[in-house]
């Protein structure tokens, strides 16, 4: 059901309670309710998250948002909801306030509810980050099963961008890893992956990486 007539619903079981007396929809009506309230939140937390990508400006309601998401979705017994929300507070952690570790347990817990749940672009976005964090931490091979392992689910499900984005750490972890041969066709691939789907802004991040690894565009 979408927010829209979840919400249009709630107002019908108003007035059947109010004016003809039926009350037992009211507990259900209100966990639907908490429903669109974790989408809300949810939803809101993360064009927060995508204002920081841009201004870099720590805004705490963020993290306040994806917790509380998290918390609903725990009491309404949505694995998948929960999934994505605690893998948000691992990457506001992770992103905003470069704390690996801080986030890395809870992109474990991400991993762990969301491979629950069968939800793989969840799980793509948890292994990413939790092989960045190996990376950062000087971990190479296992970072590059964590990535190389969410490439694979990203192209199950043909997240193009997202594939795109992968190859460009692969690359770097390649250039890390005293593999320089491997990074140039991996970011060949991710500049035809993101330019046949429009991402624009990893274009742009192979244009980076290529002058970082000291490559031609």
């Amino acid at each position: 059901m979408t927010t829209d007539a979840r919400l249009a619903q709630a107002g019908i079981h108003y007035e059947h309670s109010v004016f003809g007396g039926h009350t037992a929809a009211i507990a259900p009506a209100l966990r639907e309710l908490d429903g669109v309230e974790a989408d809300l939140a949810l939803a809101r937390g993360r064009l927060l998250h995508a204002r920081f990508l841009t201004d870099r400006v720590e805004n705490l309601q963020e993290l306040e948002l994806f917790e509380r998401a998290a918390e609903l979705y725990e009491v309404l017994g949505d694995t998948r909801g929960k999934a994505e929300a605690v893998f948000w507070v691992g990457a506001f952690h992770h992103v905003v306030r470069g704390d690996a570790a801080a986030a890395e347990p809870v992109f474990e817990r991400a991993l762990e509810l969301a491979t629950e749940a069968g939800d793989r672009l969840t799980m793509s976005y948890a292994l990413r980050h939790l092989g960045i964090a190996d990376q950062q931490a000087d971990r190479f091979e296992a970072a590059r099963a964590r990535l190389e392992e969410s490439t694979r689910l990203r192209r199950e499900l043909g997240f193009l961008p997202g594939v795109a984005a992968n190859l460009i750490g692969l690359a770097y972890l390649a250039d890390q890893q005293g593999r320089p041969e491997d990074a140039a066709p991996l970011l060949a691939e991710a500049d035809e992956l993101a330019g046949s789907s429009g991402a624009d802004g990893v274009l742009g991040w192979v244009a980076e990486a290529r002058a970082d690894l000291s490559l031609p565009s």
